[in-house]
């Protein structure tokens, strides 16, 4: 009797480590079989400041015109404060900004995803952006509401990108054979990969609900999987000099770092000119940030900038 209780454990034992493995082996080695595993990495830049001068001023204008960027951000109630910042400070200079909630909360307008799932609300948050404008934006940008962005920096780095082709991008993490963009720095996608996952998002063996059997896959990771299918890849943003553009921690966490590092080049270790995002910052921190990067100015110092990109119509951009 001992001995067939024995054998029923290790076979439920077995079992249970065969489900993990295929598990495990269905998530890292998706898309191979097709084209998909030829792809390779590529690390995505801002164009030069030369080139931009090269273009009229009216073909300047109209690009300024063009961009139009959707901001997403996945709240909860528990981050009504960080709601709050977010809401007054770098979401104005969103073409449009709105906020996706887990549930209903009275003192902030939110569209209602009534899920706590993460991957969840991103996935009807992209469903919802795209059934409803399509025909206006051409680049969705999703963030938590830890994170600041410099939409301006966004739109810049875009500058020579074709929304009508697929791109995927932010700051990219490998893990295993997957290839992601963290959403902790934010994610970017065009118009096109927004068709592409919306495509998707009814087919479970490809893009499934659930992100796994025996344990759950952070939602930038099943995004990017979902993505892989339809053959869209993480992209890494960097400026001209090969310094990432969206980054997961905060400034401060960066020159900390950096005066580690590299104490006689703090400046200069730390970040790039033109980041398009930080994260980790508090509500007082994103003020700090809007300050110092919206409305501190040296007093005699004119800016030169190739391009201004204008607010919409309507708009309380600052």
């Amino acid at each position: 009797m001992l001995s067939e209780s024995n054998s029923f454990l290790k076979g439920v034992m077995l079992g249970s480590i065969f489900c993990a493995l295929i598990t495990m082996l269905g998530h890292v080695r998706i898309g191979h079989g097709n084209r998909m595993h030829h792809h390779e990495h590529h690390h995505l830049q801002a164009p030069n400041k030369e080139d931009i001068l090269k273009i009229s001023e009216n073909e300047r204008m109209e690009l300024s015109k063009s961009f139009r960027v959707y901001c997403i951000i996945l709240v909860k109630p528990k981050d009504v404060s960080l709601w709050a910042a977010v809401k007054e400070t770098w979401t104005k200079h969103c073409d449009k900004a709105e906020f996706f909630s887990s549930e209903n909360v009275k003192v902030f307008e939110s569209i209602n995803m009534e899920t706590d799932d993460m991957w969840l609300m991103m996935r009807k948050a992209y469903k919802y952006a795209f059934d409803k404008y399509r025909d206006q934006y051409n680049w969705f940008f999703l963030a938590r509401p830890t994170t600041f962005a410099i939409i301006e920096n966004l739109k810049y780095f875009l500058l020579k990108k074709d929304p009508s082709q697929p791109f995927y991008l932010g700051h990219t993490i490998k893990s295993g054979d997957l290839e992601y963009v963290g959403v902790e720095g934010g994610i970017v996608l065009s118009v096109e990969s927004m068709k592409r996952l919306n495509s998707l998002l009814n087919i479970p063996e490809k893009c499934p609900e659930q992100g796994g059997m025996i344990w759950k896959i952070p939602e930038d990771k099943q995004l990017a999987v979902c993505l892989k299918y339809a053959g869209v890849f993480a992209e890494n943003a960097e400026d001209a000099d090969g310094k990432d553009i969206f980054n997961a921690k905060s400034v401060g966490l960066f020159i900390k770092e950096a005066m580690t590092n590299h104490p006689n080049q703090v400046v200069e270790g730390c970040c790039s000119d033109m980041a398009v995002t930080f994260n980790g910052l508090t509500p007082n921190q994103m003020h700090v940030m809007m300050y110092g990067v919206y409305r501190l100015r040296a007093f005699g110092h004119v800016f030169n900038d190739a391009l201004v990109f204008l607010p919409p119509n309507g708009s309380d951009n600052d």
